[in-house]
């Protein structure tokens, strides 16, 4: 019998990709005539993956976050990975809100994309391990449906898919 192949279904992002986007949106609201002198300003905390933006209205907030996604989007990371919260009060009458960069498939949504694929009724095993989703299969073209039907489904996190043996 010939052996299983397989692959992984992971949620990764390439910090240095963001520290660059991070750079050249700082740059750009340094230098952006409408942004320049409001006071505002972004910071990046590569420890807790989060992207800190100050401001002095709702108003500038969302047009920096709109600068952080053209940047993100120009190198290639998908703007699923930074989940933003709620717009929160800062000191001085500014606004502020956080962004999360997420990483690694928690248990819930691991749970629903193994969900999700056995109801699809191919003949492939899932096995959730930690931050990734392991699914194995005897035929490679059913491994290929499962990589297409995962990538029309929206779990609110880029998905890749490596280790394909």
């Amino acid at each position: 019998m010939a052996k299983d192949s397989s692959f992984d279904v992971v949620s990764q992002v390439d910090m240095q990709e963001i520290d660059n986007a991070y750079g050249q949106a700082t740059k750009e609201l340094k230098q952006r005539y409408d942004l320049k002198d409001t006071g505002s300003k972004i910071d990046l905390d590569k420890r807790a993956k989060t992207i800190t933006i100050t401001a002095p209205s709702d108003f500038t907030v969302k047009q920096i976050i709109d600068i952080i996604q053209s940047k993100l989007i120009k190198r290639k990371v998908d703007i699923k990975s930074i989940s933003w919260g709620k717009v929160e009060n800062a000191a001085g009458g500014n606004v502020r809100q956080v962004g999360t960069i997420i990483e690694g498939i928690d248990r819930d949504t691991a749970a629903k994309i193994n969900k999700d694929i056995k109801a699809q009724k191919l003949k492939v095993k899932v096995t959730i391990e930690e931050d990734k989703v392991r699914v194995s299969g005897p035929k490679i073209d059913v491994l290929q449906e499962v990589i297409a039907f995962l990538k029309e489904q929206d779990y609110g996190r880029p998905l890749q898919f490596v280790n394909y043996r």
